[in-house]
């Protein structure tokens, strides 16, 4: 189950330290201090949105590949990191602007293709659905599903071992971001979806093999993501959850044919 895997991959990744990233930062950006890797390049900018609670880490095995001869930038969501907190909501809405205006504070003008996991996943379609004149190109890797926590994949419905790891676990900005996840599908949904926008639906899986009606109702809200963008091409990764590490080389190739195809924007 999503849930389940995620705990276990941040887990793995805390425990290992935080890998040192080419060109990492912390500088004052607009009112706040942000942590963040760039490069540039004379190329549009790909951008990283990282999950629930996930440092710019996560994308240690995906940046030095495309960042050799790209433009990259991947960043650490306020509170997380060495990135200065805020007092405001921390749902989509409000994750969306503050990245849209961080990106225009460090020079990098639009069209985007953007790169989100899990719950990043959610934030870009956000993005995307909000500014479509200002992206190219949409990767949803293993992507939180708008409708992720309604019904059968509502948190009650989670496993007592997830519960109480989330409990642990989640503490601080991601619970805040947690509360607010209904509220962030709600403002996805709320927006129509653009039109001739290329998407890249990088789905687990693994958890296909799992029988539980959880895991059932998380595998079809994988299929649906996919519905929810006609056109897309989803593509399923022999990964768990956490494909930036697990299979990076599938990150790598969807992002270098959606610059080919976002092109066409520009």
């Amino acid at each position: 189950m999503k849930i389940k895997l995620a705990i276990i991959a941040f887990t793995l990744l805390m425990l290992s330290g935080c890998a040192s990233l080419l060109n990492r930062s912390v500088e004052k950006v607009g009112e706040r201090k942000v942590e963040f890797a760039m490069t540039r390049h004379d190329t549009q900018s790909v951008v990283f949105e990282n999950g629930l609670g996930g440092r710019m880490e996560w994308w240690e095995k995906v940046l030095p590949q495309i960042s050799a001869d790209t433009t990259t930038f991947a960043y650490n969501r306020p509170g997380l990191g060495a990135s200065e907190a805020t007092a405001m909501p921390r749902d989509g809405a409000h994750i969306v602007d503050e990245l849209r205006a961080l990106l225009r504070g460090k020079g990098l003008t639009p069209p985007y293709v953007l790169v989100g996991h899990s719950l990043g996943g959610l934030y870009m379609q956000l993005f995307a659905r909000r500014y479509p004149e200002e992206v190219s190109a949409l990767i949803l890797i293993d992507s939180t599903h708008p409708k992720q926590l309604e019904g059968v994949g509502a948190l009650e419905n989670q496993s007592l071992w997830v519960r109480t790891a989330l409990g642990i676990m989640v503490t601080g900005v991601a619970e805040e971001e947690l509360a607010l996840l209904s509220r962030t599908g709600e403002q996805v949904l709320s927006l129509p979806v653009p039109s001739n926008l290329p998407v890249f639906v990088l789905s687990a899986a693994e958890p296909l093999t799992e029988h539980s009606s959880v895991a059932d109702d998380a595998n079809e809200k994988r299929k649906d993501i996919a519905r929810l963008y006609p056109g897309a091409k989803q593509m399923w990764v022999e990964s768990g959850h956490a494909i930036p590490l697990e299979k990076p080389e599938a990150v790598v190739q969807a992002i270098r044919e959606a610059i080919r195809l976002g092109k066409n924007k520009q």
